[in-house]
């Protein structure tokens, strides 16, 4: 799981041009984004990291199975039995795409951090004890962070530096007691790669298990539960290039088939009474009610399509249009690139995905996306990324900014946002912006949107994970 390394310039040429174009078709690629000084430009999306676009092959086989769209498990109809052997046979792509063992079980869930929560329900106990605690480090998304504080937990800050991190988490290790090693494959704040093969190898010599929440490192990386020594894996299909919102837990059933239902209610039973019910197993005791059919059908086919990516070619694009990000924004007086440990900024850590984080000094983050989008069409997100802890270590206790990108992404796109940096720190503000309902807005906005969207798209309000406050 490590990044390419270009040996030469001309290496780095080729990569670089061929970078120019998208390594795959995504829906919405040629979207027009409205300006507020007028006119519309192609929409730059560099938010890839919260919700990457689907796969042009994902939304023609969505549009091929809809009309045979169906309740699945309990209907003997035609289109019941086809929509049902789409949903289990999701299963079986689902696993082969995680590398995973033969008996692992697949559990369809909404997303990232609903399959680490149910994965909390099923921590082992004994007489209404928990029989070990789980152990994170603190540079976690909330996803992998506040589903454990719930059970038995300890938290380790990371050190400086990746090896000191391992070190750290050797030593609590050694101390015992711990059931779970809870550890994210790539960071979603600053795009770093954590050696999960070596962690596994460190939690399972303690006796421990290993949960990688890989929300950021699948759509990126290949992974492989078998080959790796992971126990659990927990991924979200919005950002694998895959709509309708479903995620997924694979890993080993004998927790999960002993564990809380993550669900109570149909199909997740095998006899129910009054006052009394009787628990199935397998993957059905956690998907209680009618399942996200195609959800997991989109879900499936994503994984198949980057499956199918050629590994050296996925990880050249990425990596050009990352480096020369990166680089570029570093030569901005007033830009800085963030970053967990020290081996990133020297080359000598495990690599990073398509993510780069920063901050432009003098400015508020918020408002910084806010011109990025209402003055050159380039979309990025903002704030604390439901990453509180590790924001607060980096330094950027108010947030920062992050550019994300992906199997749709161009250079161009890399490019565009140099420039607005640039303009930025040279003229400053050409709008006028104020905060409505939490989030910076462009004064006296007179943009048109399509005719199915509301009128002020996005003041809605912020979430509150972007929002200074009690924790």
């Amino acid at each position: 799981m490590s990044t390419a390394i270009f040996s030469s310039p001309a290496s780095i040429s080729t990569a670089v041009s061929a970078a120019r174009a998208p390594l795959a078709a995504v829906t919405g690629a040629e979207i027009q984004a409205p300006l507020i000084q007028g006119g519309q430009v192609r929409y730059a999306n560099l938010d890839y990291g919260a919700s990457a676009p689907a796969l042009s092959v994902v939304s023609a086989y969505l549009n091929e199975i809809l009309p045979y769209y169906a309740s699945v498990h309990r209907g003997a109809g035609y289109a019941s039995q086809l929509s049902t052997s789409v949903y289990e046979n999701a299963r079986t792509i689902v696993r082969d795409f995680v590398g995973g063992r033969a008996d692992d079980a697949v559990i369809f869930t909404r997303n990232t951090t609903d399959s680490l929560n149910l994965l909390a329900g099923c921590l082992p106990t004994a007489g209404g004890r928990h029989l070990g605690e789980v152990l994170y480090l603190d540079i976690e998304h909330h996803a992998n962070l506040l589903p454990w504080q719930g059970v038995p937990h300890r938290s380790v800050v990371a050190a400086p530096t990746l090896a000191g991190t391992l070190a750290r988490l050797r030593a609590e290790l050694a101390t015992g007691g711990i059931s779970l090693l809870a550890v994210t494959g790539a960071s979603n704040v600053t795009g770093e790669i954590l050696p999960v093969r070596e962690l596994a190898a460190l939690a399972h010599e303690h006796g421990a298990r290993i949960v990688v929440d890989a929300a950021q490192l699948a759509p990126h990386r290949r992974i492989d539960v078998a080959a790796d020594g992971i126990d659990y894996v927990a991924f979200s299909g919005h950002k694998l290039y895959a709509p309708f919102g479903a995620g997924v837990l694979v890993g080993r059933p004998d927790w999960l088939d002993a564990g809380t239902p993550h669900l109570a209610g149909g199909g997740a039973v095998r006899d129910a009474r009054l006052d009394a019910v009787s628990w199935t197993t397998g993957p059905a005791r956690h998907e209680g009610g009618s399942p996200n059919v195609l959800g997991a059908a989109a879900l499936a086919r994503a994984t198949q399509a980057v499956a199918a990516l050629d590994e050296a070619s996925w990880h050249g694009h990425e990596d050009a249009i990352r480096s020369f990000l990166a680089d570029g924004l570093r030569e901005i007086d007033g830009v800085s690139v963030h970053h967990i440990f020290e081996e990133t900024d020297h080359g000598e850590g495990h690599g990073t995905i398509g993510v780069v984080n920063f901050s432009v000094a003098g400015y508020d983050a918020g408002l910084v996306a806010a011109y990025l989008s209402a003055e050159h069409g380039i979309g990025v997100r903002d704030g604390r990324f439901c990453a509180h802890p590790l924001l607060k270590r980096l330094g950027l206790p108010a947030g920062s900014l992050r550019a994300s990108f992906g199997l749709g992404s161009r250079l161009e796109d890399a490019e565009r946002l140099l420039a607005a940096l640039r303009t930025l720190r040279r003229d400053g503000l050409g709008w006028d912006y104020l905060v409505d309902a939490g989030r910076w807005v462009p004064a006296n906005d007179t943009r048109s949107y399509p005719h199915w969207a509301p009128n002020t798209p996005g003041t809605a309000g912020a979430a509150p994970c972007t929002l200074d406050g009690p924790e």
